[in-house]
């Protein structure tokens, strides 16, 4: 099976960082995803494609996870929240819309819901 990740050695590099960055991972539909393909540092909406790309990229080594963070304005919890539903329940895991139907159990209580 080919290696389907890339890898280049940059110039600079933070002090302890890995010696080799990868030059591309493999995204979640099976395209391959460099730092110029990412989403945008700007994106306001997260649609369930680009939530999983910036995971792809981290677990790829690609970005870590304080770059991902501060590249996207995101906490630790709510990258590991992506990552966790990506682990659990796939893809259709990420929706942010009828939760229930992809995640169980993640309904509040009956008492508190307003109708």
């Amino acid at each position: 099976m080919q290696n389907l990740i890339e890898t280049v050695t940059p110039q600079t590099r933070p002090l302890g960082a890995p010696t080799s960055v990868p030059a591309s991972v493999i995204g979640p539909e099976g395209q391959r995803i460099t730092r110029d393909t990412l989403p945008p540092a700007n994106t306001k909406r997260w649609v369930i494609r680009r939530k999983a790309e910036v995971v792809a990229a981290v677990r790829g080594g690609l970005l870590t996870l304080e770059e991902a963070c501060g590249r996207y304005m995101l906490t630790v919890e709510e990258f590991q929240s992506w990552q966790r539903a990506i682990e659990q329940h796939g893809l259709p895991g990420l929706r942010t819309t009828r939760l229930q139907e992809y995640r169980p159990g993640t309904l509040k209580d009956p008492a508190i819901r307003s109708f």
